[in-house]
């Protein structure tokens, strides 16, 4: 399963566009225009599992940044400052990365 099965490419291409420029990224609206915020938790949780690039579980600080390059390979690498931003809101435990209930609570956000 790839990410364009649950999302349509076109609000994908949206959702990157939208954040080009470094340190323009904000989760929320991200979630928004890519259509994740109108999907099911079960949808969300799939997402997350294609997100999650070691299949750890979870997804930490690393895998973070690269996160829009999961959507599309030639996107840009989230700043430091992006990373970091996304990571306390989704993180709800402090534990420095992201379970799947984390990505699903982004939606409400």
């Amino acid at each position: 399963m790839s990410l364009t099965d649950i999302l349509s490419a076109s609000d994908i291409a949206a959702a990157l566009r939208d954040c080009q420029a470094p340190d323009s990224f904000s989760p929320k609206k991200f979630f928004q225009i890519s259509g994740m915020s109108k999907k099911s938790s079960s949808q969300l949780k799939e997402i997350f599992r294609i997100l999650d690039n070691d299949q750890s579980g979870f997804i930490e600080e690393d895998e973070l940044k690269y996160f829009l390059q999961r959507f599309e390979c030639g996107a840009r690498v989230l700043t430091t400052s992006e990373t970091k931003t996304f990571l306390a809101a989704a993180d709800h435990d402090g534990d420095g990365k992201i379970g799947a209930e984390g990505i699903t609570c982004l939606r409400y956000r």
